[in-house]
């Protein structure tokens, strides 16, 4: 397999037409698939690592079940599947993850059929943050028309 495709979720915001979207289009490309999901969460402050450390391991929790439940269909369907989670300010996990893969031919939002800044003023949203930085499409999932 040459080509990788990286879907990327914020939060446990997956939507399902994204997942049915990719696995469709790493069968016609023969693509390995990435799932992965960025948990926004700020280490820095006044706040106790203690009540941080249960917090991460709710989302751990939480979020592996997530990941479990959207990775069966690719695997059913023969896909060379991963998966990961990154807890942290999103725009940096994203960038770390993306120097630390073999390039990714295209990034799929699943989160919503539009970026979070469409429609409204740019740059409001971290996924503006890396815009530039990506060597890679960022696709999005738009519903199908009925004809």
């Amino acid at each position: 397999m040459f080509r990788n495709i990286l879907l990327l979720f914020e939060n446990d915001n997956i939507l399902a037409e994204a997942l049915v979207y990719v696995r469709e289009l790493a069968i016609r490309t023969d693509a390995a698939v990435t799932l992965l999901i960025l948990v926004p969460m700020s280490f820095t402050g006044h706040t106790l690592i203690g009540p941080r450390r249960s917090l991460v391991q709710d989302i751990e929790i939480r979020m592996g079940k997530c990941l479990s439940e959207s990775l069966q269909p690719f695997i059913q369907s023969g896909i060379e599947v991963n998966s990961a989670l990154k807890i942290g300010d999103p725009a940096e996990e994203l960038m770390k993850f993306l120097a630390d893969h073999p390039p990714f031919q295209s990034l799929v939002w699943g989160s919503d059929r539009q970026l979070p800044d469409s429609g409204r003023k740019p740059g409001r949203h971290w996924i503006s943050k890396v815009l530039g930085n990506l060597e890679c499409s960022l696709l999005t999932v738009s519903k199908r028309g009925l004809e």
